[in-house]
């Protein structure tokens, strides 16, 4: 008998595993409510019970009212609808938008795409941590700024954005303000009241959810255009039949994520201080990056000097051991990040850097298990490197033999 593999997941920030409760919600939908929302007969009016149900799980988990929360396909989606919904109400002489140069790129493309229609869009930098400084944010501003987007956590290296401080300086110039919150949601405290933003993007995969569902906030009074037409769904800012199933499950991660967030929180942030404070013990010359404490509790990011990042991620999967160098959605890429250009990296340097993301699931001893590993496979990389006369080996060379 071959003896099975062992796995580690450590790639919670690409997406998460679906909880079991979760899938038994998604599966019960799909069972017993599987009428069109928008039918008034018996079996649309049950679909749209369990509908209006989770809008008022969600929004309670947002603190804010069931009327402020959209649902969308997900935090792409989400994104989109906020930047091109304000966009498009935007008067002709406030064509200015604000954003930060480590954005995710459901955020980055949409102002580059608002760019090419005659937009002026500002890019914040960041410090060498990630972090925002207000100050430049305050100085950025125009007379004929109209939407601010900065994100909650960076979804490659883990900083929180100070969003209270940048929330408070919108405000005050009457300038609407955009969150991705993510990365965040179901795992941090989330009140867009005590936050201050205008619009915030979630999404389900992120909490042990279902793929393919997430959710816009918008507060009361703020008045966009819809990114989708069609049918009068959503209030008319998000046209299409709505996905009952998918809702419904997110409705229930972000039940269960309510119900235990604070001890995830603090199981996860362990396990994360348990991963760093293995490799820096293990192994010579890596980085970690990011803010040391104003931080994701699952996502670590180190720079491993001398290896490729892809090759480093391919001899981890073959023992079993799933992590990613950076952004999913980018994956192929071979670009070197843009997150950590950011934050003054060097290009060789940033094509050295493995993101680990840790969630509700992983053990001590599978973190453990993945430091060895990791010990082993950067030690073996850079022998190669050495022997080589200090090239790196691409993924292909430096795959072991079988």
């Amino acid at each position: 008998m071959v003896k099975q593999m062992r796995t580690v997941y450590l790639d919670h920030a690409a997406t998460t595993p679906i909880d079991p409760e979760v899938r038994e919600a998604v599966a019960r939908a799909m069972a017993e409510c599987w009428g069109n929302p928008s039918s008034l007969h018996l079996f649309g009016r049950k679909a749209r019970d369990l509908l209006d149900e989770a809008r008022v799980t969600v929004a309670h988990a947002l603190g804010c009212l069931d009327a402020e929360v959209f649902f969308t396909s997900g935090g792409t989606e989400a994104n989109n609808m906020a930047i091109f919904g304000a966009a498009r109400v935007a008067p002709p002489h406030q064509r200015h938008l604000i954003t930060t140069a480590i954005e995710h790129h459901a955020v980055l493309h949409a102002c580059q795409r608002l760019q090419q229609d005659g937009w002026e869009v500002t890019y914040l930098p960041v410090d060498s941590t990630g972090m925002v400084d207000p100050d430049d944010l305050r100085r950025a501003l125009r007379e004929d700024t109209w939407l601010v987007s900065v994100m909650h956590a960076n979804n490659e290296i883990g900083t929180l954005q100070p969003i209270h401080e940048i929330a408070a300086i919108c405000r005050e110039r009457g300038v609407w303000l955009h969150c991705d919150a993510v990365q965040t949601f179901g795992l941090l405290d989330m009140n867009v009241e005590e936050l201050g933003v205008d619009m915030l993007s979630v999404s389900a995969h992120k909490l042990y959810g279902p793929k393919g569902v997430g959710a816009l906030y918008i507060r009361g009074g703020v008045k966009i255009a819809p990114l989708l037409v069609g049918g009068s769904q959503e209030r008319e800012l998000r046209a299409g039949t709505e996905n009952v199933p998918g809702i419904a499950g997110f409705a229930k991660a972000v039940e269960l994520s309510r119900t235990h967030h604070f001890a995830a929180w603090q199981q996860i942030w362990q396990l994360r201080e348990r991963l760093r404070t293995r490799l820096q013990d293990l192994v010579p010359d890596i980085q970690v990056n990011g803010h040391v404490q104003q931080c994701h509790p699952g996502i670590l990011s180190v720079t491993f000097d001398g290896v490729s990042a892809e090759s480093l991620l391919i001899a981890l999967d073959r023992h079993g051991v799933a992590a990613s160098a950076g952004a999913a959605c980018s994956a192929g890429s071979i670009e070197p990040s843009h997150v950590l250009l950011a934050l003054g990296m060097g290009e060789e340097r940033a094509m050295s850097t493995v993101r680990f993301s840790l969630g509700r699931g992983n053990t001590p001893d599978e973190v453990d298990f993945a430091a060895e590993v990791i010990e082993a496979e950067v030690a073996r990389l850079r022998s190669k490197t050495t022997a080589s006369g200090g090239r790196v080996y691409s993924p292909a060379e430096a795959s072991p033999s079988r």
